[in-house]
């Protein structure tokens, strides 16, 4: 054996580093999403936190008393999301004619009939995914969103804990005013 390659992979290995920082949400959450709810009890909290996503289309997905932790989700069709002018598949209204070869062959092809309607079954999906965790008195709601095309490749990631989204998660659980 020669000893190039174990040497060429020893050196390859040898430039791997670590990260300096770990990884953060982009963009932070709002100020909105962490609040103070010293006069109400635990369990009182995840009750209100359960009914408040219910009523806004979550699915509740786990609840936890210890530590307090309610996680939803939910999901909805982005209608027209999908790359419309990518050439993955792309076939022409009434048919198409195809061209190719690999590993050494030759191959070719003739599609008929009518296409081209085929894109319009193809949205995309948002995953919509919320937690909520109350410890010592405070609570605090984390929510991201992810955009899976129809193929189930995520498209999109970010973090989505917004003023508008966790101040009306605070006034639907009736927990006072909004600072």
């Amino acid at each position: 054996m020669r000893p190039w390659p174990l040497l060429v992979l020893l050196v390859l290995v040898g430039c791997q580093t670590v990260p300096a920082t770990l990884p953060v949400a982009e963009p932070t959450p709002a100020a909105a999403c962490l609040w103070s709810d010293e006069g109400v009890s635990v369990t009182e909290t995840l009750r209100r936190a359960v009914v408040a996503l219910e009523n806004d289309g979550f699915l509740i997905r786990h609840t936890a008393t210890a530590p307090a932790l309610v996680s939803a989700e939910r999901t909805r069709i982005l209608p027209g999301y999908g790359d419309r002018h990518g050439d993955w598949e792309r076939r022409g209204v009434f048919g198409g004619i195809g061209l190719g070869g690999g590993r050494g062959g030759f191959g070719g092809g003739v599609m008929i009939g009518f296409g081209g309607v085929g894109s319009l079954t193809r949205d995309a999906t948002e995953l919509e995914r919320v937690s909520l965790l109350v410890s010592d008195g405070e609570v605090r709601v984390s929510r991201d969103l992810q955009v899976i095309d129809w193929r189930g490749e995520l498209v999109e990631s970010r973090s989505a804990s917004s003023e508008a989204f966790c101040g009306g998660l605070r006034r639907s659980m009736g927990t006072g005013d909004e600072p």
